[in-house]
C-alpha cells in the first residue's frame, strides 16, 4: 500500500532544486552533469562517471552525500580488493562460539567505487546483486542494504593498462554514464577563487533527508508517460537491436530504465507528464555504455553516439 506523503511535490522540487544549488557551488559549470546524476538519483538507478582524473567525480559524489544528508563510504578499486573487503565478512567469536557477520563499506547510502575497473571480475561482480536487488546474500543469508543505497562509479577511460573493463552485466546495472569534462576558462578560475581559504565542500548544507527522497521518487514514478511516448520510446530500443552495425542492442531494463529517468527528467523540470525532448536529452547517457558494437564498425571508425544520434535523426518525433 503506497504510503501517505509528507509533504507536496512542490516541497520535494524546492528541495531537490536547493541539492542542484549546493552541488553547483561545489561542481562550476557543470550543470547538465548535475542534473543527469540527480535524475539517476531520482530514478532509483546508479551512475557510472568516465573520466580523466581531477575534474571532481569524487567531489561531486561526497558533496551530494552531504546535500542529501546521507551516510557515504568510498571503497578504492585495486587488483588486490576482494569481494569480502566490500560485502563484509562472518567472523568467529570465541566468547560466544558463533559467527558474527562485520558489514562491509557497500553498507551505506552512496558507495564510491573509485576507478572500478582497476579490480578483478570477481570482485566487479560482488557489486551485481547490491546494485540490482539492494541486498547482500553471504552464507545464506540476506542482509538489506540501506535505503537509499546509490552505486556512483568512476573509471578513467585512456587509461588501459592493469585494468579489467566492466562486463554487459555490470554496465547494464548503471542507469546511466556521465563524464563532466574540463570546466570553461572563467568556471576554472571561479573554482581557483572559491578555494583560495577553504573547500566549498565543507560549506555544503544538507537540503533533504533519506525519507525525502524516498517521497521524492514516488513522486517521480507517478509523472504520466502518454502511449505515444512510450511508443517512441520503443522504437528507439528496437531500432538499436536491428542495427547492423550493433552486436549488443538495449535491453528491456534499459528500456524501464530509460522511462524511469525521463520520468525523473520531467519532474526536476516541474513537469507532471514525460515529453520526446525528456526522451531525447537521456538517449546517450543511458543507452550508449550498454551497447556493444560489431568489430568491423570500430574498425569502420564509427562509434556508439554516433550510432545512436543517427537513430533519433531517423526516428519521427510524436506530436
Amino acid at each position: 500500500m503506497e504510503r501517505e506523503s509528507a509533504m507536496t511535490n512542490g516541497e520535494l522540487r524546492a528541495g531537490a532544486d536547493r541539492v542542484r544549488m549546493e552541488l553547483t557551488k561545489v561542481i562550476r559549470g557543470k550543470e547538465n552533469a548535475i542534473e543527469l546524476l540527480l535524475t539517476a538519483v531520482l530514478a532509483g538507478g546508479h551512475v557510472l562517471m568516465e573520466d580523466v582524473p581531477g575534474v571532481g567525480k569524487t567531489t561531486l559524489a561526497r558533496a551530494l552525500a552531504k546535500a542529501v544528508d546521507a551516510d557515504f563510504k568510498l571503497v578504492q578499486f585495486t587488483p588486490d580488493l576482494l569481494p569480502a573487503d566490500i560485502l563484509g565478512a562472518s567472523v568467529f567469536d570465541p566468547r560466544t562460539a558463533e559467527f558474527q557477520f562485520h558489514k562491509g563499506p557497500i553498507f551505506t547510502n552512496i558507495l564510491l567505487a573509485d576507478e572500478i575497473n582497476r579490480a578483478s571480475p570477481r570482485t566487479q561482480s560482488a557489486l551485481l546483486e547490491a546494485m540490482n536487488e539492494g541486498q547482500v546474500s553471504l552464507d545464506g543469508n540476506v542482509h538489506r542494504l540501506p535505503d537509499p543505497f546509490l552505486v556512483i562509479a568512476t573509471e578513467n577511460p585512456v587509461e588501459y593498462f592493469g585494468t579489467y573493463p566492466l562486463p554487459e552485466a555490470q554496465l547494464d546495472r548503471f542507469a546511466l554514464r556521465l563524464s563532466l569534462g574540463y570546466p570553461d576558462p572563467d568556471s576554472e578560475l571561479a573554482m581557483l577563487n572559491d578555494r583560495q581559504l577553504t573547500d566549498p565542500i565543507f560549506h555544503v548544507q544538507a537540503c533533504m533527508k533519506a525519507g525525502e527522497l524516498a517521497e521524492a521518487r514516488e513522486s517521480v514514478c507517478r509523472v504520466t508517460l502518454e502511449k505515444t511516448v512510450a511508443s517512441y520510446m520503443h522504437q528507439i530500443i528496437a531500432a538499436t537491436r536491428a542495427d547492423d552495425r550493433i552486436r549488443l542492442g538495449a535491453s528491456p531494463r534499459a528500456f524501464l530504465t530509460l522511462a524511469r529517468c525521463a520520468q525523473a527528467c520531467a519532474w526536476l523540470r516541474k513537469r507532471e507528464f514525460v515529453t520526446p525532448d525528456d526522451v531525447r536529452l537521456l538517449v546517450l547517457p543511458v543507452l550508449a555504455h550498454r551497447l556493444i558494437l560489431k568489430s568491423e564498425t570500430g574498425i569502420g571508425g564509427e562509434n556508439v553516439e554516433e550510432i545512436l544520434t543517427g537513430i533519433l535523426r531517423k526516428i519521427r518525433i510524436p506530436a
